[in-house]
């Protein structure tokens, strides 16, 4: 049983595979005058992210780390010139697995009343293709590929469909499809073939969320000339023999588009003369969630952070209901 009046606790990769739920005394440093603090309500694992860096078959990693960017907390403290936010309010920030979190002013977003911590940490995730949807060129209502249904991938299929894009959602395991069909979403398929038989040269974008070399090929076959293929599936290791120059033929003689779904080409606050923000989008991704454009509650189980090897080891082993697991802090 964890104490939380006495210790803050968080979830640490120790070694290549390796977590464990540390256990330190309860911060006592002062808040910075801008920042706010507060007990962490429920985090959330994103899957493919946290399980590359953890795994690091790349050795781009140190450890010992702290995993997680994602979570919802109850404000408990706030610094003297903050002016937005109150003490028991509740907020969403990128944050990690751990039990105590601190905050900029500016680098969380106020939840309503109404809307259950468990729902809003996914905004998060919804966050990453939305930075496509504030850069892409594609407007509604053009059709979108959608490839790889796991967390984030299913994510970007509800928003992009909510926003009048015709979607198609492409991804191997019947599971996953599945639980897109259960949502609402259509034209979803285990492979390209459909859309090569019916909408090759038509689509407009694809927002490629698997990582795999194979889907960023069929992509580009697919799109019209000028299209737009957005890598935000993160390549982390080599998974397919495809010859480099095969590639570059398509996207030279389909005059692809293709390029990095990276999130951060789009800023943490609003500028000017810039379109959008991440601040911006989680605020709006917030909003969706509670007006229900976006369903989320079937997409995660809720798991206690006391055995995090356990969490880690049943979602390699696709042992757990959906896509992911929240973590209870309470």
């Amino acid at each position: 049983m964890l104490n939380y009046d006495k210790y803050e606790y968080r979830i640490k990769g120790i070694e290549s595979n390796k977590l464990i739920c540390e256990e330190n005394p309860l911060n006592q440093s002062p808040l910075n005058e801008t920042e706010i603090q507060g007990k962490t309500i429920v985090s959330l694992i994103s899957p493919g992210t946290e399980l590359a860096v953890l795994k690091n078959a790349s050795g781009q990693f140190k450890f010992p780390m702290s995993l997680g960017y994602a979570c919802v907390f109850e404000i408990e403290e706030i610094g003297s010139k903050v002016t937005t936010l109150n003490i028991g309010d509740r907020v969403f920030c990128s944050g990690n697995h751990k039990s105590k979190q601190v905050a900029p002013e500016n680098g969380v977003v106020k939840l309503p009343l109404n809307l259950d911590p468990k729902i809003a940490v996914f905004a998060r995730l919804m966050g990453v293709s939305m930075s496509t949807l504030t850069t892409t060129n594609a407007r509604p209502p053009q059709a979108v590929v959608v490839t790889g249904l796991g967390l984030v991938g299913h994510l970007a299929a509800q928003i992009f469909s909510s926003c009048g894009y015709q979607v198609f959602g492409i991804d191997p395991s019947e599971e996953k499809r599945q639980l897109a069909e259960k949502v609402g979403l259509k034209n979803i398929y285990k492979d390209f073939y459909y859309v090569k038989e019916n909408y090759k040269g038509k689509i407009s974008l694809v927002v490629e969320c698997s990582g795999h070399e194979d889907a960023i090929n069929d992509a580009c076959q697919v799109v019209r000339k000028g299209g737009e293929v957005v890598m935000v599936g993160v390549p982390w290791s080599k998974r397919s023999s495809l010859p480099a120059f095969d590639l570059l033929s398509l996207v030279f003689h389909n005059y692809v588009n293709l390029r990095s779904g990276w999130e951060w080409e789009v800023p943490k606050q609003n500028q000017d003369f810039i379109e959008g923000s991440l601040q911006n989008n989680y605020a709006g991704a917030i909003r969706w969630l509670v007006e229900n454009k976006i369903k989320v509650q079937d997409l995660a189980e809720t798991r206690s952070p006391e055995n995090p090897q356990q969490i880690y080891d049943d979602i390699i082993n696709q042992k757990i209901k959906g896509l992911s697991c929240l973590i209870n802090w309470q």
